[in-house]
């Protein structure tokens, strides 16, 4: 009896500490439990977190990819306005370092009939160098009338020239040098279309015999209207303001690459001296006619054959036109592609209120092609830029308060 109280002992005291140890691994599973639900949540709230800041990152980068952008916007732009500003302070140097030794002096010996007879006289301008074998490039009126030419360069080498051709009509002139012993640095003809208002430009020549001087300046206008030395006006003509004076002539007129996009050739004037306007032959009319006149010794213009005015108020209410613009055709040369094509020139006299006298009346050219025509600067510069003679234009013209198209091929006219 004993042995069984004694087993049924054992076996309470086991249940009681298998009761105890049963409560401590429940208490600790629940613990356990606890802290696994608390580090659960701690995960879930990290991943949260880090959902968020992924987020946040790829607005941060796209921010960052975006203000990347704006800075290298900026950067280019203070590029671009540091070359500018570069460029204004140091260009002029470097562009005469570039060209010095292509400039030229020339100067002529020329016959002047007097009333004591024939004596000689001298005459003096500019001039560039326009290739390797020694042609160079000056101004008709520069080299007009000489028997001798000669070529100074700027370290006092002069050499002997030959005037290969010439167009009047262009104020252009080509020289050959002769016995050339020195390799020649040629300027390159920039495009003078691209010229805008406000572009500075630089201007070398001889001016009053002053050697290789520079001036610096601003394209003032474009398309202007120049008579030239042949009584034929040159259209397309750049207006600058960069200080030039006798000797000046022939000389270019130069961008801040260093291209040629002029040769100097007149100034405006009452007093002889420069008064703030310069002219220069644009230099893509320079390009063509050197390349012609090397090759043939002149340079065929087109023509037309037709002289006259341009419309004003007074000649619009004259001849009762709606709109005062226009090229009025006073005179027909005969025979001429004007002549030829059945256009009218103007007959009835009129003494205008300036005091000129016209013919009007006749035809009024009011479009070539598909350009408006608002006067003869017009109508040139279209025929010298893009047409040759042969080609065949369409006019559109006002007859009799109508307006009609004929169809006209250019001639040719050349000194």
């Amino acid at each position: 009896m004993n042995k069984v109280y004694i087993i049924l002992g054992v076996v309470l005291v086991a249940l009681i500490l298998t009761s105890s140890l049963l409560l401590v691994t429940y208490q600790s599973l629940n613990i356990y439990r606890e802290m696994l639900t608390s580090i659960e949540k701690k995960i879930s709230d990290i991943s949260n977190e880090t959902r968020i800041l992924t987020l946040r990152i790829s607005e941060y980068q796209a921010k960052l990819k975006d203000l990347e952008e704006k800075l290298s916007s900026i950067s280019s732009v203070n590029k671009t306005y540091g070359i500018v500003m570069y460029e204004n302070v140091t260009a002029p140097e470097k562009v005469y370092e570039k060209v010095k030794n292509s400039v030229v002096f020339v100067r002529c010996r020329t016959i002047v009939q007097t009333i004591f007879g024939r004596t000689y006289s001298t005459s003096e301008g500019s001039g560039f160098v326009y290739s390797e074998d020694g042609y160079i490039i000056t101004n008709y009126h520069v080299v007009e009338g000489a028997v001798e030419v000669q070529v100074f360069f700027i370290d006092k080498s002069a050499y002997k020239a030959d005037i290969i051709g010439t167009d009047p009509y262009g104020d252009i002139a080509v020289l050959k040098l002769k016995d050339l012993d020195r390799k020649l640095e040629p300027l390159i003809l920039g495009d003078s279309s691209k010229l805008r208002v406000g572009q500075p430009v630089i201007a070398i020549g001889n001016p009053f015999g002053l050697t290789a001087s520079l001036t610096t300046g601003v394209v003032s206008q474009l398309g202007r209207l120049l008579e030239s030395p042949g009584g034929r006006y040159i259209p397309n003509v750049i207006q600058f303001d960069a200080a030039v004076n006798p000797g000046n002539s022939g000389g270019p007129l130069l961008d801040y690459s260093g291209k040629v996009i002029g040769i100097t050739t007149a100034i405006a004037t009452t007093t002889g001296e420069f008064a703030g306007i310069g002219f220069a032959i644009p230099s893509n009319l320079v390009k063509k006619a050197v390349e012609s006149i090397i090759s043939t010794g002149k340079y065929e213009h087109p023509w037309m054959g037709i002289g006259g005015v341009d419309v004003d108020m007074e000649i619009a209410q004259l001849m009762n036109l709606k709109n005062a613009y226009g090229f009025l055709i006073t005179t027909i040369a005969k025979d001429s592609p004007a002549d030829k094509a059945g256009l009218k020139a103007g007959t009835t006299r009129t003494t205008l209120s300036d005091g000129r006298v016209i013919n009007i009346g006749g035809d009024v050219i009011i479009g070539i092609d598909d350009v408006t025509v608002f006067g003869l600067a017009d109508l040139l510069a279209y025929l010298e830029e893009y047409k040759r003679p042969g080609d065949t234009v369409t006019l559109k013209i006002i007859r009799s308060g109508a307006e009609l198209e004929v169809k006209l091929t250019l001639g040719s006219i050349s000194a």
